[in-house]
């Protein structure tokens, strides 16, 4: 996989302006399975990506050139308005938050002004982007600065299929330094990558949960691998990606869940609707009982569905 192959099978992008962000909701988190804590959450339109990673459908909403000084607290300072305050923000832009090309150095010090009633503020960034502008970050903070990184999968064989630009090993220097400079992160994991057999994806995704708590992950979110990206079309017509199903995501969900693991686990419920194996039903039921074991970090017990699905 090259960038270029990927870049050649990608659709247009969406419209989006510079001076708002691409969405902006109110929700909520488990915080170390003792409290549950308000989110503010901004998807910021700024720059695309310097990677282009194979399963990647966020360049959609990004922009064609390098972020202007002076959008992204304007996005915030908007975004902030929107909603009624919260304990913790996320800061996800589609890219990474430690790319000047992103977020202009310029632009550091106003979004530290601009989280200051906030106790946790979360962004996301690449593992080979690890820097000491990280740590001028987290010193202009009033509250802890969380970094979000994907590590995706430690099955090799998908794993070089993402077309990441990084290895397992680059994963893990990123996570002691971050360590060592008191600053959490977390970690996103894919279902059944391309290149994973459905018979292995839970063992494999219990497998990469287990590494990423031992980086030191306070938090694991579990993402049900998806197309819509072009790339990923074509690898399923070649019989190298097979979506996931929601009885896959539910039946990782109670074993990772089972293992109680000092990480908060949780499952990725966006555009549940897309996932395959569930019905008018029993989707909603499912989905429920997911989002519930997604806030309380126990097990729930599954309600009676009278369909096929299960």
């Amino acid at each position: 996989m090259t960038r270029k192959s990927v870049l050649a099978l990608r659709g247009p992008k969406e419209k989006v302006d510079p001076h708002r962000p691409v969405a902006v909701w109110r929700e909520f988190e488990n915080h170390s399975k003792q409290e549950q804590v308000s989110v503010t959450t901004l998807i910021l339109t700024g720059a695309e990506c310097r990677f282009a990673c194979t399963m990647c459908d966020l360049w959609r909403h990004t922009l064609n050139d390098a972020t202007p000084i002076g959008a992204l607290p304007e996005q915030i300072e908007w975004g902030l308005k929107q909603v009624t305050s919260s304990d913790w923000i996320k800061l996800y832009n589609a890219s990474n938050f430690f790319d000047p090309h992103a977020v202009p150095v310029q632009d550091l010090a106003p979004i530290a002004s601009l989280c200051r009633d906030f106790s946790r503020v979360i962004v996301e960034n690449h593992p080979r982007l690890i820097k000491p502008s990280i740590v001028d970050f987290a010193n202009l903070l009033h509250g802890k600065l969380e970094v979000a990184m994907g590590l995706e999968t430690i099955y090799l064989p998908s794993f070089h299929r993402l077309n990441k630009e990084s290895t397992l090993e680059d994963f893990s220097t990123a996570c002691q330094w971050l360590r060592e400079n008191n600053i959490d992160h977390r970690a996103f994991l894919m279902l059944q990558p391309p290149g994973m057999s459905p018979n292995e994806s839970i063992d494999w995704s219990i497998r990469s949960t287990e590494f990423a708590v031992e980086q030191g992950a306070t938090h694991i979110c579990m993402i049900p691998t998806r197309g819509g990206n072009g790339m990923m079309e074509s690898l399923a017509a070649q019989g190298v990606f097979v979506a996931p199903t929601a009885n896959q995501l539910e039946e990782y969900f109670d074993r990772a869940i089972a293992m109680n693991l000092p990480s908060v686990i949780t499952v990725d419920l966006w555009n549940w609707e897309s996932i395959r194996g569930h019905c008018k039903n029993c989707s909603h039921m499912r989905l429920e009982r997911l989002k519930r074991m997604n806030l309380s970090q126990v097990q729930v017990p599954h309600s009676h569905y009278e369909c096929k699905c299960m």
